[in-house]
């Protein structure tokens, strides 16, 4: 199966590459960040499709308060079933709203399993369309985001304004 991938700019948060199967979105990443994957030879650069289009719309409108959830279309292609239970229990978290790793892992049923909810969470394919930044530490403190300490907090006081 091809990967299609573009990169684009989104005023405060930088560089994201995107990735996509040709009808959904399967990766956004903060391109400067050490998760995000380097396109590989069977990889194809195309920033005319479609949903690359749309995301970049979404992801302006979000940005400047138009938008408070996106209607990409997406799937998650890769990751364990642990890993798609928490990517899904991500994507319920409301815009404006933030839950604690303990508190993500008790909703799953897993209330040990903080720390392999937090790797999970580090794992996240679809940052931001899959809310990680609105998850934070048992006492509100800020604490891991792929896209760096900077972002998240941006991220958050952005939704807090509405």
């Amino acid at each position: 199966m091809t990967q299609f991938y573009t990169y684009i700019d989104v005023v405060t948060l930088g560089k994201l590459l995107l990735v996509s199967d040709g009808q959904a979105l399967t990766g956004l990443y903060f391109a400067d960040k050490p998760h995000a994957p380097v396109p590989g030879a069977e990889w194809q650069e195309d920033a005319t499709l479609k949903i690359f289009s749309t995301v970049h719309t979404q992801l302006h409108e979000y940005m400047t308060g138009a938008r408070t959830t996106f209607t990409i279309p997406y799937r998650s292609a890769h990751g364990t079933s642990f890993q798609q239970n928490v990517w899904q229990a991500l994507a319920q978290v409301p815009y404006g709203a933030t839950m604690s790793y303990q508190g993500l892992a008790a909703l799953l049923g897993a209330p040990t399993s903080t720390r392999a909810v937090a790797n999970a969470i580090a794992r996240n394919p679809l940052s931001l369309v899959i809310p990680c930044h609105r998850i934070v530490g048992s006492n509100g403190s800020l604490t891991g985001y792929a896209g760096g300490l900077d972002r998240k907090k941006l991220l958050l006081t952005r939704e807090q304004r509405g």
